[in-house]
């Protein structure tokens, strides 16, 4: 215990953390429980090995820990409290403080996620398989109506998921320039890459007209898309395909990725920009959406490339913006979304907790602990670390959107003006309302 109790004495300042060692040894931290609702957080210890566990490498050995029933969070609070108040008091040091424990540790965990980050055919197929290929019922049990499984745009806090992730749709559309479809005799043609569900690109066909390829690399995405696109009928217009990026031909008047180049591999950056380059039209748009570090380049914490995202990793924009200029982009526009994950990701981690029996039923409650401590770890990389998400909008040719950015804002008011968001159908209040 004498390593953690280091640790969280040199980190905790503000509230009170109380821990009890698996022998009964209770420990205080922090100068008191004023401002805290609930008086002091209390931490309780099940296993002989927790302490130690934690310490060597915080980011990993919580999660595990808790995964495992070796770390019991007392209520009124719970792991999302805990993780919070920990990084909160921890972000005046910054997030190394969380990070291996160590010089060789820290250079051994980055050199495997150095390697970790090569993501061949193969490989990526079955890192898209981990993480995508779980049950549907899992993802209708957080997701919103459409399934969005990115950052949605909270224009107001206190909108719902539902409402945000179409403020989101409406965001990314104005930012693609789509409105040029208006001036065309004919339907734009845009690829939607990592396409998840669906719902962004049956969004463009809904509102623009045009034709849609959207492909992804794990199978029960793309049926579950297909699906969709039959029910709304417009399987003619939007297609979606079991294929990696890479494989696709021909060429498209737009490019969307949203989400996607988190699982790339820095190492296939600039075969992704080589490659979207030569599919997207002379005086095309491609936009990408996706987590991004407000820092330099970094590394993937090994809990995270273990159990939810292996191959994953979130960029630094200097990244992306050196290895676009090397393949012939020009950058038109960036913006950095700071909070707004955070909102998604505590809306996600509150709709799976409603959903705990179903959620141990379906899996175990190992998994539902893992699922949380995922909720609640990277909602405070959002919240207290250093993660944005990063909106980019490339270009060939600069003349290919207009020449201020009173497009985007104007669009995305329009967009917002079609569309009524719908009320989740797993929401208690519906479900009371319909029996």
């Amino acid at each position: 215990m004498w390593l953690l109790d280091k640790f969280l004495k040199r980190i905790i300042h503000h509230g009170q953390l109380l821990v009890t060692d698996y022998d009964g040894t209770d420990y205080a931290y922090g100068p008191g429980d004023e401002g805290m609702e609930h008086g002091p957080m209390h931490v309780r210890f099940t296993h002989p090995r927790a302490a130690s566990h934690i310490a060597r490498y915080p980011q990993v050995g919580a999660g595990e820990a808790y995964m495992w029933g070796w770390l019991v969070v007392e209520e009124p609070y719970d792991i999302r409290d805990m993780v919070l108040f920990v990084t909160m008091n921890a972000k005046r040091l910054g997030d190394e403080t969380l990070k291996p424990q160590g010089p060789l540790r820290k250079g051994l965990q980055k050199a495997i996620a150095k390697v970790d980050s090569v993501n061949l055919r193969g490989k990526a197929r079955k890192n898209a398989e981990h993480t995508y290929n779980l049950t549907r019922r899992l993802y209708e049990l957080f997701l919103d109506e459409d399934r969005q499984y990115t950052m949605a745009y909270y224009r107001d806090v206190d909108n719902s998921l539902e409402k945000a992730q179409l403020d989101k749709k409406a965001h990314l559309a104005a930012k693609m320039y789509m409105q040029q479809a208006r001036e065309l005799d004919r339907p734009l043609r845009v690829l939607d890459i990592g396409c998840g569900w669906g719902g962004f690109a049956l969004y463009l066909n809904r509102h623009y007209g045009c034709e849609v390829l959207g492909v992804a690399l794990a199978e029960d995405q793309i049926a579950f898309c297909r699906e969709r696109a039959r029910e709304a009928g417009v399987e003619d217009k939007v297609r979606f395909e079991l294929m990696d990026y890479r494989d696709i031909e021909g060429q498209f008047d737009r490019i969307s990725s949203v989400g996607l180049l988190e699982h790339v591999g820095t190492p296939h950056y600039p075969q992704f920009y080589a490659k979207t380059h030569d599919l997207l039209a002379p005086g095309g748009v491609m936009l990408s959406h996706c987590c991004g570090r407000a820092g330099p380049p970094g590394f993937t914490d090994a809990w995270t490339r273990k159990y939810i995202f292996p191959g994953g990793y979130i960029p630094a924009l200097s990244e992306l913006v050196t290895e676009s200029e090397k393949n012939g982009w020009q950058v038109m526009d960036v913006e950095a979304m700071r909070f707004h994950y955070s909102h998604t990701l505590q809306e996600w981690y509150a709709r799976t907790k409603m959903h705990r029996d179903e959620l141990v039923e379906l899996y175990d409650e190992e998994f539902y602990r893992m699922w949380l401590f995922y909720f609640a770890g990277a909602e405070q990389s959002f919240r207290h670390g250093t993660m944005v998400n990063w909106q980019i909008i490339y270009v060939k040719n600069r003349a290919a959107i207009p020449m201020t950015g009173e497009f985007i804002y104007e669009e995305s008011e329009r967009l917002r003006g079609l569309d009524e968001a719908p009320r989740w159908h797993l929401d208690p209040a519906v479900e009371d309302a319909a029996e």
